[in-house]
């Protein structure tokens, strides 16, 4: 087993005043080449929008862009003409493709938007803009990995043109979790919401990140009630 660890603290961060954002990689004004990537996962930012502003309309090409809201409300616009606010619970996802514009606002005037932004390198270049958007609460399991995203339409979550695929654990503390990879050649990149838990030995705070790969299971103990978002994404694409 290889792993790589990223604490919270050693993230790359831009606060912009109505934007403040944490970069798992490189990203933006932020750039270091040895976080470039985890395998297929290009971007993982942890982002902080005040109220009533947001980011205004600018292009994507050839990348699948997936955001998990924390909390509030995200207001999404796209030259699709989809309209649709996302929510914590849902998970959205955006298969840019040939080209797509979009915008994403806080909904709303008195509280502050969170949410995860992540970006994965498609095994498909120049495929038909797509957007997907569903709630993950009815999939919700305690103490188990509970998947989000996978690359069949037919599966639970959202799907995307690559071969990873994203869980959730909501874990109570002493309980432990275990996840199968699902192909040989994946890593995994775990992120911790809230909580604290332990990877084979290694302590995991909030916002911090651990890259695992050239191990066929992953398990995770929480040291108390916690949640941890989990990627399994190609190694080598």
């Amino acid at each position: 087993m290889k792993t790589i660890l990223h604490k919270a603290n050693s993230r790359g961060h831009a606060n912009h005043g109505w934007l403040d954002s944490y970069h798992s990689f490189s990203f933006g004004a932020y750039h270091n080449p040895d976080r470039m990537h985890f395998g297929a996962l290009r971007v993982l930012n942890d982002d902080t929008v005040a109220p009533g502003r947001g980011f205004g309309t600018h292009p994507h090409q050839n990348m699948e862009i997936i955001s998990i809201p924390l909390e509030g409300d995200l207001k999404h616009m796209d030259s699709m003409g989809n309209t649709a606010v996302i929510r914590q619970g849902d998970i959205q996802v955006l298969s840019a493709g040939t080209g797509i514009t979009h915008s994403e606002y806080n909904k709303n005037q008195d509280q502050e938007v969170k949410f995860l932004q992540i970006w994965i390198f498609p095994n498909q270049k120049d495929v038909a803009p797509r957007y997907d958007q569903v709630s993950i609460r009815e999939l919700a399991q305690k103490n188990s990995f509970y998947q989000i995203l996978s690359p069949n339409p037919e599966d639970n979550g959202v799907w995307i043109h690559q071969q990873a695929w994203f869980h959730m654990g909501d874990l109570d503390r002493e309980k432990t979790a275990a996840y199968q990879l699902k192909d040989n050649g994946n890593g995994v990149y775990l992120f911790v919401l809230e909580g604290n838990v332990s990877v084979n030995g290694q302590l995991l705070q909030p916002k911090d990140g651990l890259g695992l790969w050239e191990t066929p299971q992953v398990e995770v103990t929480a040291q108390d009630d916690s949640r941890v978002l989990l990627m399994e994404v190609p190694m080598n694409f």
